[in-house]
């Protein structure tokens, strides 16, 4: 997964941008697929200044976003940083995967574009799109996975970057970069990442490395644990083998909404088994002790990793 990714000498310091939070981070390689904090920061935001949108604007004061941006930046210590990485809210994407009938070489673009339009709800132009091509469905149909930024959304976080003379890289959603910390697992077991944003959570399963299915669920805080029971019962539905039992191995929990425990209860009360809820160390990032948390960095670290070859 994310092979196109890792070909170009993409930053290995990064931003995330959240509605609560911006954090900036530096990585070090610790090991074959390890990383360590070299230097990071995280700067809490007033509410209101960024309302996370596909559709509306996002930022409700570019100078005040700006000073905190920047507060993010010097408290990290990488104010000499010049490239970046850049992560925001998943709210601000839409990701699919899209499935073509039968494209010649010469229409696949075209199709592409068609079915983006269909899944994503807005002109083609309009939109940023990021794609790859993953494995065909079992009736060998092409697949590919997609997402979509609006280029007015991206505009207003470019516009508050030029200020500093930053260039921003790579720019992905947040869930799509946290999936990074899911992918490289050795056995052929089901791997599903839950990310929680500010009306609701985002899922993403991965099979053999590449995504599977994606969920972007909208509800209460009080809705999460209904919701992620009914996503599991999903996959029990959908992927259980022919003997009754499932391939799903492991989760991801990203965000304070989700709470492990729970989580683990729900998986116990589906599956007639308890998950194993993955921590970052056991995906490859270890934290610095102290105050910076995984739900923070999980992002702009699982996109400066990609610029480790």
């Amino acid at each position: 997964m994310f092979d196109f990714l890792t070909q170009p000498n993409y930053p290995k310091s990064a931003i995330g941008i959240e509605q609560n939070a911006i954090s900036a981070l530096q990585l070090r390689r610790e090991g074959r697929g390890r990383f360590g904090v070299d230097r990071a920061a995280t700067v809490e935001l007033p509410k209101g200044l960024i309302t996370p949108s596909f559709t509306d604007r996002n930022i409700a004061s570019v100078a005040e976003f700006q000073t905190i941006l920047e507060e993010a930046v010097v408290n990290a210590g990488l104010m000499s940083q010049k490239s970046w990485s850049v992560s925001l809210p998943s709210s601000t994407a839409r990701s699919a995967i899209l499935t073509l009938d039968n494209a010649g070489k010469g229409q696949l673009d075209e199709v592409l574009e068609w079915k983006a339009e269909q899944s994503f709800g807005a002109p083609a132009s309009q939109l940023r799109i990021t794609r790859y091509q993953i494995s065909n469905d079992r009736e060998g149909k092409q697949r590919y996975f997609a997402t979509a930024v609006k280029l007015s959304v991206i505009d207003e976080y470019e516009t508050a970057f030029e200020q500093f003379g930053w260039k921003a890289g790579l720019i992905l959603p947040r869930a799509v970069a946290e999936t990074r910390w899911l992918l490289n697992e050795p056995s052929a077991m089901d791997s599903l990442l839950i990310s929680s944003q500010g009306d609701g959570f985002t899922a993403v399963l991965l099979r053999g490395n590449e995504p599977s299915v994606v969920r972007s669920v909208t509800c209460a805080s009080s809705e999460i644990d209904d919701e992620v029971y009914r996503l599991l019962m999903f996959y029990n539905d959908r992927f259980s083998d022919a003997h009754g039992g499932n391939l799903l191995s492991r989760l991801l929990l990203i965000g304070r909404d989700l709470v492990p425990e729970k989580i683990r209860a729900i998986s116990t009360e589906a599956f007639g088994r308890t998950l194993a809820i993955v921590r970052s160390e056991e995906v490859g990032l270890s934290l610095p002790v102290g105050s910076l948390s995984f739900d923070d960095l999980a992002a702009p670290a699982g996109l400066a990793a990609f610029g480790w070859k």
